[in-house]
């Protein structure tokens, strides 16, 4: 509680109690806080309790005891006394009299009622008096941050929030904390007064991994912030034959001048300059051939057909899943898993759907160990990091429940991006290249596996490539109980070992790639062919390296 301004009414250090006549006022220990435009409630309080309506007067004032906010004396308000931009929106609470609280509040509260405020109680000869202090502020919104697209030779991130009293101030950060300069920043003011900020990075290093925008309110010293995680997929990459190229016109350049200085002085020079030349060709020649090579080395990886739905129907080549009967009605825990297994480092992959926006699915990740007999709910605290939509909207599946999801578009291609070290799943909108949802901190264990449910509507997946890094161990789902009415035992005959390597080439942001790294299979099988599901994947355990492939 504030201390009492004046010093004649402390007790005496004797120890004797405090006479009748005689009282402390005390005020709030904190700074009142009131939005623009609404009401603060000056309030304070006499100790010992007794009734303020023995007071001979109450007053409330700024610095100074003429500059009177509210005078309430013999039992009266004293307008005449007031400052004139009180007058009309002040009055007197009385409801707690009897308990010897009185409070003055005040309304439309604008910028300029902000600072220090005395109230002041006289009984008699006696009087004492405590400070207040009122704050005119606003915490806003928690700031939203999406990745905006290539921009300006790396990826811009966009930052937004809003209901900010007064104007905040807004900081871009890394994973260390330290500040990285904001590429532009605007501002608009509502009807209110209350402030709508926005924000943009450009971020041109793929290392860098988290950013973090901030935004701070310097009245109330308190902020709000929001991280992203951007995968290093998502960068615009630049082709690795332009500063072989860049190198390649410079050297020519100099070997020509060489080779006119030298020509004139000996020709052994001359033949030494040809031979560097053939040197420079063959290098260029091995790298390409490197670079194709490298691609060559994509495997596929495919459905796991002891996992599905008996009602859905896996393509031989297991890469594909559709319903068996296209005609009947269903909405049920119709699943099916990749045969891929993720226990460490990083890993995405992207879904392209058809129809997806008329129909109702779930994609995302599960642990290997959760419980997929009966009736359940996809749910983080049961192992299950999802996404997805029903016939209300596109939701993201929380311990709580389920959380709306507002799309800027429809999605019709969804990246899915696994950081096991970090405990972070994250789900993009690849049709305009916006952040969807992510589950920050999950707490993993065991290994994850893509997990695909189709619920509901016209809609069939179709499994592409994944690729490892360094290990070449593959993951492996446990075998569960004798599965869907008998037909399990006999489709689980020897599977082929998928050995998956580094993928070198990094696809653009657009989601076009390289017809050397990936070739599709599209799945005609059904009464209705026309609609598909596709699912192109990268991983790698790898914690520095991470490239994308799109379709």
């Amino acid at each position: 509680m504030a201390v009492p301004a004046s010093a004649s009414c402390l007790l005496p250090l004797t120890g004797t109690s405090v006479s009748t006549e005689e009282f402390l006022v005390f005020g709030p220990s904190e700074p009142i806080v009131a939005a623009p435009g609404g009401e603060a409630i000056l309030p304070c309080s006499l100790f010992p309790v007794m009734s303020v309506e023995n007071m001979e007067e109450l007053r409330w004032f700024r610095s100074r005891f003429s500059e009177a906010v509210f005078v309430y004396r013999n039992q009266q308000e004293q307008k005449e006394e007031q400052m004139a931009k009180y007058s009309g929106r002040t009055w007197l609470v009385k409801d707690q009299f009897h308990q010897g609280k009185a409070a003055v509040r005040i309304g439309n509260v604008q910028e300029p009622d902000s600072g220090i405020y005395v109230c002041f109680f006289k009984r008699g000869l006696f009087y004492e008096e405590a400070i207040l202090e009122l704050k005119v502020a606003v915490m806003g919104s928690v700031p939203e941050v999406h990745i905006k697209g290539p921009e300006d030779g790396g990826l811009c991130v966009v930052c937004m929030t809003s209901g900010w009293y007064p104007k905040p101030q807004v900081q871009w950060r890394d994973s260390r904390g330290e500040r990285l300069p904001a590429s532009s920043e605007n501002h608009t003011e509502d009807d209110e007064g209350l402030f709508s900020m926005k924000t943009t990075l450009v971020v041109r290093d793929s290392s860098l991994g988290n950013v973090t925008c901030s935004t701070f309110n310097p009245i109330l010293g308190q902020e709000k912030a929001m991280g992203m995680f951007i995968p290093e997929p998502f960068f615009p990459q630049a082709s690795p034959w332009i500063p072989a190229f860049a190198v390649s016109v410079t050297m020519m350049g100099l070997l020509v001048l060489g080779s006119i200085y030298f020509l004139r002085r000996e020709h052994l020079s001359k033949l030494q300059l040809r031979q560097e030349w053939k040197k420079m060709r063959r290098e260029q020649e091995s790298l390409q051939k490197k670079k194709e090579a490298e691609l060559k080395t994509t495997r596929s990886v495919t459905l796991d057909p002891d996992s599905a739905h008996p009602i859905l129907a896996i393509s031989q080549d297991r890469m594909s899943v559709t319903w068996k009967d296209t005609t009947m009605c269903l909405d049920g825990l119709f699943y099916v898993l990749g045969t891929e297994g993720i226990s460490s480092g990083r890993c995405y992959w992207e879904v392209k759907i058809k129809n997806g926006d008329s129909s109702r699915w779930i994609l995302g990740v599960c642990r290997e160990d959760v419980e997929r007999e009966g009736l359940y709910f996809e749910s983080p605290e049961k192992g299950f990091w999802t996404v997805g939509r029903t016939s209300s909207g596109y939701w993201a599946y929380i311990d709580n429940g389920r959380a709306s999801l507002s799309l800027r578009q429809v999605p019709e291609s969804v990246g899915v991006f696994v950081d096991y070290s970090e405990g972070d799943i994250s789900f993009y909108n690849m049709s305009d290249m916006s952040h969807i949802f992510s589950f920050h901190e999950a707490s993993f264990s065991g290994t994850l596996f893509p997990y695909f449910r189709l619920r509901s509507g016209d809609v069939s997946m179709i499994l592409s490539s994944m690729a490892h890094v360094s290990e070449r161990r593959e993951g492996r789902r446990k075998r569960g109980k004798k599965g869907r009415r008998g037909k399990r035992e006999k489709r689980g005959k020897k599977r082929k070992k998928l050995f998956l390597v580094p993928l070198q080439e990094s696809l653009s942001p657009q989601g076009r790639g390289s017809a050397q790294a990936l070739e599709l299979l599209t799945l005609s099988q059904g009464k209705n062919p026309h609609s598909s599901l596709i699912l192109v994947t990268f991983c790698s355990h790898s914690a520095d390296s991470a490239s994308m492939l799109s379709v």
